[in-house]
């Protein structure tokens, strides 16, 4: 696989290495470097003709000449490491020659103490694994969902460890997954929360806030759909071991379980959606017939009093002793009979 021994290459400066490793017999073993590494796991690969030895590079945010470094050791395809330099790209399961190329996008819940109209909810990032006979190489974009305790967990177990290259990738998408139930079921209450305000006695009518989690209901539904169909079919390539398919298998059930959530609260976000917006508008109605009711009512001794305040020279009861009185007293009766009528039909 490769033109020359992988020692005699420089590794770039990196500062996007996160951790790297060698694993053999589900132990890990030091190495000065990556290149020694390699060579490690490959010699002891080709003297036990086995392949529970391998190495697991993790890389963040990584710039060009790193990834493409370990293109040249690995024999990683072009096209893949492409993507995984510029990133935001399409959940998928590739495959180049004898190794798989994984995209997933990770999702974290953001708890804000005060959420604003613009603040997100949920953030979006990514994990590309290349994954080959003797090898993993992780590449990660986006803050949230770290690997570390995926490496930890895995190097604290040695069966776990010792699944080899498929293992690991079992475990990142495993913790992938779990994120996904995790922010789903958060989301799910928010709804709840959101649902439950506008169908309250008094409605907060945050037109805002619903819209919020409509758009941010979407972006969960584009990290998680597209992953399901090339999920569901990794069980089947050669690639994977038969003692590993079922693992996959179980991830992949609960992928659909988590896409299924997904759908259903979007669903639900648009139900929401509109109950409010109906819900706004009956409101609104309610008010214009409220203010339309008191305009009635205040039209009337407006009226009264504009007549007489005309200053015509012979105006009936003009000059009678008990007209102002009279007057002040038709204002208060028809504006009181106006207000029954008006609290009878409901408009007050």
């Amino acid at each position: 696989m490769l033109d020359k021994p992988v020692t005699d290459r420089c590794v770039p400066p990196s500062t996007s290495l996160i951790e790297y490793g060698a694993y053999i017999g589900g132990e890990k073993v030091e190495a000065a470097g990556i290149p020694e590494a390699v060579s490690m796991v490959r010699a002891h690969n080709d003297a036990s003709a086995a392949t529970d030895a391998y190495v697991w590079v993790g890389l963040y945010e990584p710039a060009a000449p790193e990834v493409e470094w370990l293109a040249e050791v690995f024999g990683l395809h072009p096209l893949a490491v492409e993507d995984a330099i510029k990133a935001h790209q399409r959940p998928k399961v590739e495959r180049y020659g004898d190794s798989l190329f994984v995209v997933l996008k990770t999702v974290a819940f953001l708890d804000h103490q005060t959420p604003t109209a613009t603040s997100e909810i949920i953030a979006i990032g990514e994990i590309m694994a290349f994954v080959g006979p003797d090898f993993v190489v992780t590449v990660r974009h986006g803050e949230q969902c770290s690997l570390a305790d995926v490496r930890e967990k895995l190097e604290d177990n040695p069966k776990l460890l010792g699944r080899g290259p498929t293992g690991v990738l079992h475990a990142i998408a495993d913790f992938v997954v779990d994120k996904y139930l995790y922010v789903a079921d958060l989301m799910q209450d928010e709804l709840e929360d959101v649902e439950a305000a506008v169908f309250a006695e008094v409605s907060s009518r945050d037109i805002n806030r619903i819209y919020q989690l409509k758009r941010e209901m979407l972006e969960l539904k584009r990290a998680v759909g597209p992953l399901q169909s090339p999920f569901n079919a990794l069980p089947q390539r050669r690639m994977i071991p038969s003692e590993m398919r079922e693992y996959f298998r179980d991830v992949g059930d609960h992928l659909s379980r988590v896409c299924e959530q997904v759908q259903s609260s979007n669903e639900l976000s648009d139900s929401i959606l509109q109950a409010a917006l109906a819900r706004s508008n009956a409101l609104a109605n309610e008010d214009m017939r409220k203010i339309s009711a008191w305009v009635a009512i205040i039209s009337v001794p407006t009226m009264i009093a504009g007549l007489y305040g005309m200053n015509f020279t012979h105006m009936p009861e003009i000059d009678t002793y008990w007209g102002y009185p009279a007057a002040l007293g038709l204002m208060a009766v028809v504006c009181a009979l106006l207000h029954r009528a008006f609290r009878r039909n409901g408009w007050l």
